[in-house]
């Protein structure tokens, strides 16, 4: 009541200070309406609960208060709203008074006042000129509105109001129960501030002061979901006076939730129980019409009510409707039944007319209704919408001109028009006041878009000429990455606020506004400049721009997506954080990657936040992505790294090193000058303890003799000297592949995380308390997920015990090398001094004085602490006196049946010596007291609350490792306590129940899924059927289909329970309903419960698949079998292939053939290959009859010759290397350039691509017996079994395919591609297996300049074989003409007209530095001048005095061809030799023939690079043996014939090796390296077999065999 008073007072003095009935004086009449608007502002003061900004605490100040904080709310509304309407009356009045008083007219902005005033007076009286319309300036709280949600967004709701208005629902104000979701187009309730108008949800303001007396039968009510019971729901109205209720079946099978808006129909009223009964049939729900009740007040009329009313007049904008017989209200031009109303509109509505009509908008301040006569909206569902804002449309149509208003226009939208409305504002860019004369009705414009009113259904357009400029005209224009041009309109502390041209706004946020930390962000950035920025993102309208000078200036592609981060993408990039692991970074639109440690390129030792900042623009390279799960592998490396060939920087090898320098986290290690590598200093050692006073003792130059290396970054190797991944580094798995469920691996622990670590046995709340990072631990695989490239471990110790004594080793070596790094030495023998320690309970009843001598025996030396512990004990010290530690004691003090010497793995008693902080020092009684250690922790439980242990207790140890060098002299033990608990569950499980194997039983079936059905049976136990066990044959698909829930079900035990759940602690039998385990006897039955494992390749099986990816098809085979089908294995079609997913569903049954098998894995590999016989299938280490055991061949032995097989294509090869083509899942094969089509083509790789699908017939495929394939291919339609064009029309001889040396004869037209080409001709491939030559002078009829520019390789070309011979696998073509040969025949006509002492005139054709080349004019006769014969005078530079082409005279002075026969056997000119001297003038060497003169070399042609490279210097050769004849004496011609001679014979000896038989595969050529083992000729031919498989690697290891091999002292190769 205080609150009221105090509100009343307040009102009572504001009103004598603007007194509402004298009239004041016209310029302060407008300066009261001016500052109406403020005033009113600030002096209400709405409910709290729908304030829109109230930061100011309220601190109650001496005393209680006598209202509620809600009860005061009120108070202030009710007074705050009866004063605004006394000042509406107010203003409302002066506006009348002064419109009489000057007798004008209002002016136009006079009139919008009045066209945005409300007025409820009824229908009484003076009517008004226009209808209701919401705008900013009248809406005011406690107004109820209609409106659609347009947004649903983490913060608020966005709803489309009235008027295209636009309201805010914040979550606060969502509903008065907690909701899941906010989906809702009832909107009640306002509130306005700074431009925003809040709305709220709540029902508790939307029925405030309803009662049940006032609710009606078919009165349409919102209601909420307060709780679910059996039959329906209960509703919540935001009243307490009563509550309602919703059946089930009013859903149509659909679920409600918790909290969930429902609107319904009254149907009845239990006033007993105050209940509402409700319906909510959409279709009862928008037929509902409200009754016509006397005492219904305006409280009780609610938005969305439908009602019929009746015209009662014509507004200019619209109608006067009046309902409920006492309500009047107004329906604007956007409301008509009509969504197009043309100019006359009006004679539509005739007065009295009945229309129905729903509720849009009511004002309790002014008792003002909106109504709605929009078709759409009647019907209870928004208008459709099929414009988008920034939509272009050049013929719409003007529907409706109003005059200084706007344009009514009818948009050609498809499927149907959509109406759209253009303010006069936005009719054109100067200003347009009579809208009459420009456009008419009838008429078209283009319009653009500029946004929608989706509860009007309308959307609001532009016919500006600059809107249809600009690459952004909306939000959705935006695209991350692009770059724009924006002025600056404000600078905050968190950013600066930036415009488009088209006024879209953008938020520059603070790290954005520089690449460096701003402190004054108004210093940077000036309002109203305009500067250059790329867009970040735009996300729910909200864009953020960047204007760091690297990203807006990059020139690299934009990273925008997950699916745009290929491999190899460079982009830039920002770091968002920094951990000690690597660096985040962050791209376009969200994007996000990471970047490891190794990639960031940091020296060593050196730290990320050390090097890099956040907010700092990177370079970045992407190494993978993995869009499905949305993650990206960066580098800061821009080029690829190299990959080290040497095995040292492979991962998981061992290396050793010198400690270089120390940091703070690591050590940098040396690794003998190539490489650095790094090893933080958990990774010093197993133990806490140990890793830290090592680290403390390291200094530079101490040597690591062992070191794992962890990760290889390329450039920095990550290494660990942990004794636990050293000693089983070998057994460590490389890749995911490698791994094995329930296996036990060691491993460290590289991140904790609460949600994601299986812990221990016992229960930790944090797990920072049972372990630390780096810390060494043994893990248990409980499964792998190969695809997605990760698995699931358990540390738990009952399942990860040490099974061996590495842990209290690793200690001790530690211990020895922290000794090392010391420099110190704790021994007896150099220290005469030492002292040692003996415990009380070691004292053995001796009486100890101070300088007596004992005997004591040395229990342990603690080296780190330098500490020796003795023992006076009479039985430890006496042991020693028996021949040592390994002297067994007698019978008598054994006293046992037999004794045995002491060996590993035996458990024996032992007593506890003394016990160590980490472990214990013991004895062995039976065993002549020998002394040994074992640990009290263990890998894992490091950090646990160790077991106590006393002197003299009794334990049972096993042997670990007796005492030797590498155990440093100690006899090391195992505690048995370790692993007791182990086994201790598996023995209690098996008493639970009294079934067994083979056991028929009768279950409930209680679930069924994909593929298994679980039954329920006997007493709590549980039982599945897995889905191959429903049939025999499985010849059904969906086997499950025919069982349903609840049925019973006959059974039979087939294989003991195992445990399942996530507790692991339910049991579960295998369960079996096959027909024939009831069908035959017991002992048949017996036979088929055994676990069927013994598959055998070439076997075929039936499964039902389980799984279908991109690769595999997963397949069950049996209850304990899996199978999987690679996509190249189901078929040999390339659209079969394409639509490998889509043949396959889950539950389809597949029949196929068993490829390979892995009994460790219980895996088949499968395939629907078709082949010819049963005898592919046989390994061939397989004898006759012996059955076939193969386990894991991975298919590749069932790939033979002839076979048609699927492939995708993996590489283009580059230049002629053809294709690489993934035939299986490890295998590739190479398909021949020849073999890519049938025709001869130029260009035969142009239809494929990478990733293509073909179909391959396997032309060869060869084994090594080191395992490795050689598979060849061919995609040759003829092969495949196709039509082709080839095979349409004869095949000449230029067109075949010769794959025999036999088919091959002279003057035979064949056809290939370059090969090699070297300057003294070229090597050409006539098929996958035959090569030919063309020399230099059988390229072209005239002299060709380059040989390799107009002979690349890869051209096709068309010749003619010159000479076969089969016996050296040589062939020669020329690419000659027959006219250009028969004219070299005429020339040699021409060569024996010249003689010696004749001088002719000719012209330089070539220039060498041993002389020129003369062609003799007229003929084509080339001679030779050498240098020697240019001048009488020295020549230092031929090319300074001569230049080809300059026409000279010369003297011939020999022919270097004197036998005539030889001219004319080879076709060619003889060059002659010429001088150019005072007394004659030059000559110059061969034609383009004359090479042809010398004879072929004897070079193999079955590899090409050493056949061009053998080409090349027999081609050079030839030439300076020419230049030599004019300068060299005959011994030496003699000579080299004698050499000559001596290859000629080597040459037939090599050719009787081959007439034997040529070798085709590696045995057959390891057979012939044996038996002639000094043959280089068999060598090289072994080494070229390796290189045309590919094989470099095997090739070198042959070459190196043969230079160990060959005797060089044999003559034959000397």
């Amino acid at each position: 009541m205080a609150a009221r008073k105090q509100e009343e007072k307040e009102k009572k003095k504001h009103q004598k200070r603007n007194p509402v009935d004298v009239p004041k004086p016209h310029k302060s009449f407008k300066k009261s309406i001016k500052d109406y608007p403020a005033r009113s502002s600030a002096a209400a003061v709405p409910p709290a609960s729908l304030l829109v900004q109230n930061n100011d605490p309220d601190f109650p100040r001496g005393g209680g208060r006598l209202l509620s904080r809600e009860e005061e709310a009120e108070a202030r509304a009710e007074a705050e709203a009866e004063f605004d309407r006394e000042q509406l009356v107010s203003i409302r009045g002066r506006d009348k008074g002064i419109g009489k008083k000057k007798g004008k007219r209002k002016p136009f902005g006079d009139e919008e006042d009045d066209l945005g005033s409300l007025f409820g007076e009824g229908i009484t009286g003076k009517l008004p000129r226009h209808a209701n319309r919401i705008t900013l300036k009248n809406i005011s709280p406690n107004m109820k509105l209609w409106g659609v949600i347009t947004e649903v967004n983490s913060k608020d709701l966005v709803v489309s109001l009235p008027g295209g208005l636009r309201g805010y629902v914040r979550s606060e104000d969502v509903a008065d129960v907690v909701l899941n979701n906010g989906s809702q187009i009832m909107i009640e309730g306002m509130q306005k501030g700074n431009k925003r108008i809040f709305l709220s949800l709540r029902l508790s303001l939307l029925y405030k002061g309803l009662t049940l007396e006032a609710v009606q039968d078919g009165m349409v009510l919102t209601a909420q979901v307060k709780s679910i019971e059996d039959h329906g729901y209960i509703l919540h109205f935001g009243v307490s006076s009563f509550t309602g209720f919703l059946p089930r079946s009013c859903l149509d099978g659909g679920e409600a939730t918790v909290g969930q808006l429902i609107q319904g129909v009254v149907k009845s009223i239990d006033k007993a129980r105050a209940v509402l009964h409700l319906n909510s049939d959409p279709d009862l729900v928008s037929k509902s019409v409200i009754k016509d009740l006397k005492g219904l007040s305006i409280d009780q009329l609610f938005p969305g009510m439908m009602v019929n009313a009746r015209v009662h007049s014509t507004l200019e904008n619209g109608l006067m409707l009046s309902f409920l017989t006492y309500f009047t209200g107004t329906a604007d031009l956007f409301h008509l039944q009509d969504s197009f109303p043309s100019a006359t509109w009006k004679n539509d509505y005739k007065q009295n007319k009945k229309v129905n009509a729903r509720i849009l908008f009511i004002d309790p301040a002014t008792r003002a209704v909106g109504l709605t006569l929009n078709s759409d909206l009647v019907l209870n569902k928004p208008p459709p919408s099929f414009v988008k804002t920034g939509d272009i449309y050049d013929h719409s149509r003007v529907v409706r001109v109003d005059r200084g208003i706007g344009l009514l226009l009818e948009i050609p939208s498809s499927p149907t028009p959509s109406p759209a409305y253009v303010n006069m504002m936005d009719v054109a860019d100067e200003e347009a006041l009579k809208l009459g004369k420009t456009f008419k009705e009838g008429g078209h414009v283009r319009v653009r878009i500029l946004g929608l009113r989706q509860l009007e259904g309308i959307a609001m357009g532009t016919l500006k000429a600059s809107a249809f400029e600009g690459s952004v005209f909306t939000h959705s224009d935006v695209k991350p990455g692009m770059l724009v041009k924006a002025k600056v309109i404000a600078v905050e502390a968190f950013g600066a606020i930036v415009q488009f041209s088209s006024g879209v706004k953008a938020l520059c946020p603070l790290p954005h506004m520089s690449e460096f930390d701003i402190v004054k962000p108004d210093k940077k950035f000036k309002v109203g400049a305009e500067l250059l920025f790329r867009v970040l993102g735009c996300k729910s309208k909200r864009i953020t721009v960047t204007h760091k000078k690297t990203l807006v200036k990059s020139k690299l592609n934009v990273l925008s997506s997950y699916t745009d981060a290929t491999e190899g993408l460079i982009s830039h990039g920002w770091i968002t954080k920094i951990e000690k692991h690597g660096c985040f970074v962050r791209f376009y639109n969200g994007v996000q990657g990471f970047t490891h440690r190794s990639e960031l390129g940091l020296d060593p030792g050196s730290e990320p936040d050390g090097v890099y900042h956040v907010g700092q623009v990177v370079k970045c390279r992407v190494i993978s992505s993995v869009p499905a799960s949305r993650k990206i592998n960066l580098s800061f490396f821009i080029s690829p790294k190299r990959t080290s060939e040497d095995g040292v920087c492979k991962l998981g090898t061992l290396v050793s090193g010198v400690v270089e320098r120390l940091t703070p986290g690591a050590i940098i290690v040396d690794l003998h000058g190539y490489m650095k590598g790094t090893i933080a200093n958990e990774h010093l050692a197993d133990h806490q303890g140990q890793a830290t006073l090592l680290r403390s003792l390291l200094r530079p130059g101490f040597e690591f003799d062992q070191l794992l290396v962890l990760d290889n970054g390329g450039y920095e190797l990550i290494l660990s000297s942990k004794y636990s991944l050293i000693n089983s580094a070998p057994d460590i798995p490389s890749d995911i592949s490698q791994v094995n469920p329930s296996s036990v691996v060691h491993g460290y622990i590289c991140n904790i995380i609460e949600t994601g670590c299986f812990a221990t046995d016992k229960q930790f709340d944090n797990l920072s308390d049972a372990f630390y990072l780096g810390q060494s631990v043994r893990s248990s695989v409980l499964n792998v997920e190969s695809e997605a490239g990760c698995m699931k471990l358990s540390l738990k110790q009952s399942t990860c015990f040490s099974t061996d004594v590495s842990f209290i080793k690793g200690y001790f070596l530690l211990e020895d090398k922290a000794l090392d790094a010391k420099n110190s030495n704790l021994n007896f023998k150099d220290h005469g001094d030492a002292v040692g320690f003996i415990a009380q309970h070691q004292l053995g009843g001796c009486d100890i004085k101070r300088g007596s001598v004992v005997r004591a025996l040395v229990l342990d030396i603690a080296k780190s602490e330098g500490l020796i512990d003795l023992s006076l004990k009479q039985e430890l010290v006496s042991s020693t006196t028996n021949g040592g530690p390994n002297t067994l004691p007698s019978k008598k003090k054994r006293r046992r049946a037999d004794t045995v010497a002491l060996e590993l793995n035996d458990t024996v008693n032992a007593v506890v010596e003394i016990v160590k902080e980490n472990y214990l020092v013991l004895s062995l009684p039976d065993y002549n007291n020998v002394i040994g250690y074992a640990a009290i922790a263990d890998y894992n439980t490091q950090k646990f609350i160790p077991k106590q242990f006393v002197n003299g207790q009794s334990v049972r140890v096993t042997v670990g490792e007796l005492a030797n060098n590498d155990s440093c002299g100690r006899l090391l033990l195992l505690l048995k306590f370790q692993n007791e608990g182990a086994d201790a569950s598996n023995s209690k499980r098996s008493k639970k129940s009294g079934y067994k194997v083979g056991s028929v039983i009768e279950g409930e079936i209680v679930d069924i899924k994909p593929f298994e059905l679980v039954l329920k049976f006997g007493n709590e136990c549980c039982g599945r059927v897995h889905i191959t066990e429903v049939d025999d044959d499985h010849s059904v698909d969906n086997p499950f289909s025919k069982f349903r829930i609840g049925e019973f079900l006959k059974a039979q035990i087939v294989a003991k329970p195992h445990l399942s759940g996530k507790s692991g602690k339910t049991c579960q039998w295998e369960l079996s309903v096959r027909p024939s385990l009831f069908a035959g006897t017991t002992e048949g039955t017996h036979a088929q419960i055994a676990e069927d494992l013994e598959y055998s390749v070439g076997d075929n099986v039936r499964g039902y698949v389980i799984k279908v990816d991109s690769e595999w098809a997963w397949i069950t085979v049996s209850r304990c079998m899996m199978a999987r089908l690679f996509i190249l294995d189901s078929s040999c079609e390339p659209t079969e292939l394409e639509d490998f997913q889509k043949r396959y569903s889950v539950g389809q049954v597949v029949e196929a053939r068993i490829l390979s098998v892995n009994k460790e894995k219980k895996l088949l590999q499968l395939s629907l290959h078709q082949f010819a016989s049963d005898q592919v299938f046989k390994h061939p280490s397989c004898k006759d009859g012996e059955e076939n055991k193969l386990s894991d061949v991975n298919g590749t032995q069932c790939i033979f010759q002839g076979d048609l097989v699927g492939g995708r294509i993996k590489k283009v090869l580059p230049a002629i290397g053809g294709l690489l083509v993934q035939i299986g899942p490890h295998l590739h094969g190479r398909v021949h350039y020849t073999e890519l089509v049938d025709m001869w083509v130029p260009h035969p790789l142009s239809g494929y691509q990478e990733g293509q699908f073909v179909k391959c017939k396997v032309l060869e495929v060869s084994r090594s017996s080191e395992g490795t394939m050689h598979v060849d291919l061919s995609l040759r339609a003829s092969l495949l079994g196709y039509q082709s064009n080839i095979l349409l029309a004869p095949m000449d001889s230029c067109n075949k395919r010769f794959e025999k040396f036999d088919d091959l004869q002279p003057d035979m037209e064949v056809q290939g591609y370059v090969k090699n080409v070297t300057a003294k001709g070229c090597f050409i491939m006539l098929s996958r297996l035959i090569d030919a030559r063309i020399l230099l002078s059988n390229l072209s009829d005239g002299f060709v300049v380059n040989p390799a520019a107009e002979f690349p390789i890869g051209k096709l070309v068309c010749g003619r074989v010159l000479s076969v011979d089969a016996s050296s696998k040589r062939i020669d073509v020329t690419l000659r003409t027959e006219t250009a040969t028969k004219k070299s025949k005429i020339d040699a006509t021409v060569f024996h007209k010249l003689h010696v002492g004749d001088v002719i005139s000719g012209q330089i054709r070539r220039i060498e530095p041993y002389g020129l080349f003369i062609t003799i004019l007229p003929t084509d006769v080339v001679g030779l001048c050498h240098i020697s014969e240019l001048s009488d005078d020295h020549v230092d530079n031929i090319t300074t005095k001569y230049k080809a082409g300059d026409k000279v005279v010369a003297k011939i002075l020999k022919p270097l061809i004197h036998d005539e026969e030889a001219v004319c056997d080879k076709n060619a000119n003889a060059p002659l030799e010429v001088d150019l001297r005072e007394n004659g003038y030059p000559v110059v060497l061969e034609p383009a023939q004359s090479m042809s003169s010398v004879l072929p070399l004897q070079v193999s042609l079955d590899d090409t690079e050493y056949s061009a490279i053998e080409i090349d210097e027999g081609l050079s050769g030839s030439i300076a043996n020419v230049v030599d004849v004019v300068t060299k004496k005959n011994d030496k011609l003699m000579k080299k014939k004698v050499k000559e001679e001596r290859e000629m014979e080597i040459t037939a000896s090599e050719k009787r090796y081959l007439e034997k038989g040529t070798p085709k595969t590696v045995d057959e050529f390891e057979k012939l390296v044996r038996s002639s083992p000094n043959s280089s000729f068999v060598w090289i031919k072994y080494m070229a077999f390796m290189l045309s498989l590919a094989d470099v690697l095997k090739a070198r290891e042959i070459a190196e065999r043969a230079l160990r091999t060959i005797n060089i002292r044999d003559e034959g190769e000397a």
